[in-house]
């Protein structure tokens, strides 16, 4: 597996790859929709990095760092296909976004997830990532907020 930059030949496999995992389990929302449908416009022209996972050239996987006002970032639209789960792709699109908010220096990683996606939630907890206090929030889905805090050396696998 090779986890790549994005670049605007992977806008079909980005929106099909969240809106698979999203509409199964969830209500595509008008957010999800503005980011899926503009990667360029709504991620990368706004400072963010999208980073997509291809075996054999067919993109499995993708995830998502969208800039915060404090200079850190929102770990967002992670998912891997059906076919790809439980290949540790998960865990290597999850250390490809640590890697790159280290160097880009920035303080802290952030996002918003469901109760329910215990896969997601374990490997979250597992890199470090730690439940922040409920807030408001764009997402009807997010019920659990979190953050890893990228000053402190990574946690021992």
């Amino acid at each position: 597996m090779t986890i790549l930059p994005y670049e605007p030949r992977h806008a079909e496999a980005w929106r099909s790859l969240n809106e698979a995992w999203i509409s199964t389990l969830f209500v595509l929302e008008p957010k999800d929709r503005e980011v899926l449908n503009d990667p360029q416009g709504k991620v990368i022209d706004r400072g963010g990095e999208i980073f997509i996972a291809e075996l054999d050239g067919e993109p499995v996987g993708c995830a998502a760092l969208l800039p915060l006002e404090d200079g850190g970032y929102e770990l967002a639209k992670m998912t891997v296909s059906e076919a790809a789960r439980g290949t540790g792709l998960g865990r290597k699109l999850m250390d490809t976004c640590i890697a790159r908010a280290r160097a880009l220096q920035a303080p802290r990683l952030y996002l918003e997830t469901n109760s329910g996606l215990a896969p997601a939630l374990g490997l979250y907890r597992a890199v470090g990532f730690v439940d922040l206090p409920a807030r408001d929030t764009a997402y009807a889905r997010a019920d659990v907020f979190m953050e890893l805090a990228l000053s402190e050396p990574p946690p021992s696998r």
